[in-house]
């Protein structure tokens, strides 16, 4: 077995914020005197019951980075650590919700400073970072129009694709096509978490009514046949965080996890990490489970993360120079 710590990897599925060390956000929280002691266990880590409180303690942990300074900080922190991993390029969902509160000219301030972070660690670290502009499902599909509107004013360069996230709960995909139309016109790549909690259904809507070419974890679809095939034969590629999955809740553990059928089904995977603090994880651990529990190759990641780099939001430059690396392994 190759070195997996050392293999290149491709991340498609990461939430900037979601990224965040605890300690940064509580380093953070301390210069500011602002108490986040209630979102963290005695050791220091987040803490959270179940999805509903992890979203919670999420937004808790937002509340402190309040400035495009506290977003370049953010962004370097979580690139250092990606690359730790072997990342080589990561797409990360960022919300202009936590970036000036969804106003397009503050907006404009935040996602400055990510990309000055951004190209700092692409200089010192060899790792390639861009941003996907991402509505908070549970906010509502007003408040996502606004968001598309921050995407489409900004798209082209660093930000290259379109998303949602949040609680599958709340509204129905259909109630945010206008956003998606909206990102779509601006030549964005457009990604939808489902399948995550909402089962085999919300992967349909989201690909009927926002017309996605990629779904945000989608694993409850092994539970529909026809999907399945659907997913296979369409070529739809799902961003598996398989930790984040058995983190949660939805799988008891890596064996049980729908990855390794979805991929023997012919449906493309690629492997990402969430929000890996919050599931005591990184790209390196989740290869490692994959090879402990289904018996990965290499030729098996190196296949992964060609679905990925097909996959990726970035334009043909930027893709050829990251096929080249793969290509050096």
């Amino acid at each position: 077995m190759t070195d997996l710590r050392g293999l290149p990897k491709l991340e498609l599925h990461l939430h900037l914020e979601g990224a965040a060390p605890p300690a940064f956000i509580r380093n953070l929280a301390a210069r500011k005197r602002v108490d986040l002691s209630a979102i963290f266990d005695e050791d220091g880590n987040y803490a959270y019951r179940d999805f509903p409180d992890f979203l919670r303690v999420y937004e808790a942990a937002c509340t402190v980075l309040t400035s495009p300074q506290d977003f370049h900080d953010l962004t370097l922190a979580v690139l250092e650590q990606s690359a730790q991993s072997g990342i080589i390029y990561s797409e990360a969902f960022v919300s202009p919700d936590f970036c000036g509160g969804g106003d397009l000219i503050a907006w404009r301030d935040y996602l400055a400073a990510i990309e000055v972070a951004a190209a700092t660690a692409e200089a010192q670290m060899g790792i390639t970072l861009r941003g996907c502009v991402t509505c908070i499902r549970h906010f509502g599909p007003e408040q996502a129009r606004q968001i598309a509107r921050c995407a489409q004013e900004t798209a082209g360069g660093f930000i290259t694709g379109f998303g949602i996230a949040g609680d599958e709960a709340q509204f129905h995909p259909s109630d945010f096509a206008y956003a998606f139309d909206a990102a779509r016109e601006a030549g964005l790549g457009l990604t939808a978490h489902a399948g995550e909690w909402g089962g085999p259904e919300s992967v349909r809507a989201a690909l009927e009514h926002l017309h996605v070419t990629r779904i945000g974890h989608g694993v409850r679809a092994i539970e529909d046949r026809a999907l399945v095939a659907y997913l296979a034969e369409h070529g739809t590629v799902l961003e598996i965080c398989p930790g984040s999955n058995i983190a949660l809740g939805i799988y008891p553990d890596t064996k049980a996890h729908p990855i390794d059928r979805l991929r023997r089904a012919g449906v493309r995977v690629t492997v990402s990490t969430d929000d890996p603090p919050f599931f005591h994880t990184d790209m390196h651990r989740e290869y490692q489970a994959l090879a402990d529990a289904f018996e990965w190759q290499a030729e098996d990641f190196a296949q992964v993360n060609q679905t990925a780099l097909t996959a990726a939001f970035c334009d043909a430059q930027t893709r050829a120079a990251l096929a080249k690396k793969l290509e050096a392994t």
